[in-house]
């Protein structure tokens, strides 16, 4: 690892443990992280497009990433991290580029954000982009009858809440280090969650804590698609993702639970390290085994 990458992984893990309090600062720092992630990618995703603000409806777009291949292509609709509070599209413009490139055509979410929108204004927009994603695939060569859901931190948390509750004929759920018991994680006092929590459930703190499209978990059932999770071990938030795993066992839902050496929140995004590069390689493999056609 270079000077560089060791002075980016040291800043992310610091940011990680204090963030801004104010909400703008918080969002232009993610900004700011995206591009300097960006600026240490190993090589460029190779795609075939990227079109931006694609509109869904009235207030809600996303960006989609369109593999190099003629496709038919597998679809996965992408659901970005950032508290509920931030995060972008842009903010996880690189990952989905290589979501992309292994050959998924991608939807990546700009659903709303507390505390301007809260719960269940984003769970909402994610239920209706799983819909419009079936419905408008064809338009870049993707195959609605192969689709899945992903996301990463919140993201992973609406991911799971969407194919636990809504389930939308999903073929597959990619959960990277999720929240998935609201309730479990505000007790454990991980990461300031309970702030969070506050913030994204506004007036129905606390009795949303418990509803299943806030806390996935507790509707887990055999109807839950493959599910591939990932979490480091420096993560707060592991016990979150090895419940999830028991659930799903529980359940009998086909999983992989890939607990990662070491790694923080987020490692998902820094390609300069070797277990993201590795992670993200077996969950493309997961998608590729669980998209492709008669599976």
């Amino acid at each position: 690892m270079t000077g560089q990458e060791r002075r980016l992984l040291r800043d992310f893990e610091q940011f990680l443990a204090s963030p801004p309090a104010a909400l703008d600062a918080l969002r232009g720092q993610i900004d700011a992280f995206t591009d300097r992630f960006e600026a240490l990618s190993p090589d460029p995703p190779r795609i075939g497009a990227y079109h931006v603000n694609v509109p869904l409806r009235a207030g809600l777009r996303a960006d989609v990433a369109v593999p190099p291949n003629p496709g038919p292509h597998p679809v996965l609709l992408y659901l970005h991290g950032g508290g509920w509070v931030a995060g972008s599209p842009k903010s996880h413009r690189r990952l989905v580029q290589r979501f992309a490139q292994a050959g998924c055509l991608t939807v990546s979410l700009d659903y709303r954000l507390a505390p301007e929108y809260p719960f269940p204004a984003g769970y909402d927009d994610c239920v209706f982009a799983a819909r419009w994603t079936r419905e408008n695939a064809a338009r870049w060569n993707g195959a609605a009858d192969r689709i899945a859901i992903g996301g990463d931190s919140a993201g992973g948390n609406l991911a799971a809440a969407v194919a636990a509750v809504s389930g939308e004929g999903l073929r597959a759920a990619i959960l990277i280090y999720g929240i998935f018991d609201f309730a479990a994680a505000v007790a454990r006092g991980a990461m300031g969650i309970e702030g969070v929590a506050r913030a994204y459930l506004a007036q129905a703190y606390p009795a949303a804590l418990f509803d299943p499209r806030v806390s996935p978990l507790r509707r887990v059932t055999a109807q839950f698609p493959p599910a591939f999770l990932t979490v480091g071990t420096a993560d707060p938030l592991l016990p979150e993702s090895q419940a999830m795993a028991a659930a799903l066992s529980a359940a009998g839902v086909p999983h992989e639970l890939h607990i990662c050496n070491e790694m923080i929140h987020g490692f998902i995004q820094l390609e300069m390290l070797d277990e993201c590069r590795r992670t993200q390689a077996a969950m493309f493999e997961f998608l590729k085994s669980r998209l492709q056609p008669g599976a």
